[in-house]
């Protein structure tokens, strides 16, 4: 039986791609999989996760990667939210990659609901879904899944890093860094694509730079809110 595990990387992020991933295996590799030490990702070191990433390539029938940019993800939540959007992203790995079970990693609390939103958009409806909350804590198969988002998005960060030339740091709204860079850029009236233009850090942000420019100009705070 093949089994597809499905997990993401950089939901949350206000800077750079959310990465999903669809790890898929035959169930007979199960224990192998157990025994090579795949966790949550966030469980593990950077250097684990590298390292785990090869013999998952290894061990894996097949593996999909997909990677939304945070232009992207702009794009599209002008249409749906981030759950409509990854529902809609697993249902093509889905049909594309076929397997006889899923096992998904749900965003939503309730998880018969959101298995059936994604077996309403598959071509198969009777392929078992299997989808639970910290399913990357349970399942080796959903944490292989996890662990390659989670090295492929921190690659990526990198690689955004290295364009810039200057620190990101992960991307999160609660990093230092991640913050440090944005209001460095937003308040010298820049922007750029890799940045989550309907995340709330960044509306929040530009509102605060538009009010210091305004006031600088003779504005009074009333003024600027009622514009």
């Amino acid at each position: 039986m093949k089994v597809l595990g499905i997990d993401e990387a950089g939901r949350g992020p206000i800077i750079g791609p959310m990465v999903m991933c669809g790890y898929l295996i035959d169930s007979r590799k199960k224990d192998e999989l157990k025994e090579s030490g795949v966790k949550d990702s966030k469980m593990l070191s950077p250097a684990r996760r590298e390292y785990l990433f090869g013999k998952l390539m290894e061990l894996a029938d097949d593996f999909i990667v997909v990677k939304l940019s945070a232009k992207k993800l702009t794009g599209l939540m002008n249409e749906k939210n981030l759950n409509k959007i990854e529902i809609d992203e697993m249902a093509k790995m889905i049909d594309l990659m076929n397997p006889d079970k899923i096992i998904i990693d749900s965003p939503e609390a309730n998880t018969k609901r959101f298995a059936d939103k994604i077996r309403a958009k598959l071509s198969n409806k009777n392929v078992v879904i299997v989808a639970e909350n910290y399913a990357d804590k349970k399942y080796p198969v959903v944490s292989a899944a996890s662990i390659v988002a989670k090295v492929v998005r921190d690659r990526e960060v990198k690689k955004i890093e290295k364009k810039l030339g200057k620190p990101i740091g992960s991307g999160y709204p609660s990093d230092e860094i991640t913050i440090k860079y944005l209001e460095e850029l937003i308040s010298s009236g820049k922007d750029n694509d890799y940045i989550r233009k309907k995340w709330i850090t960044y509306k929040r942000l530009k509102n605060k730079y538009s009010q210091k420019k305004l006031s600088s100009f003779g504005g009074s705070d009333e003024e600027t809110n009622d514009s």
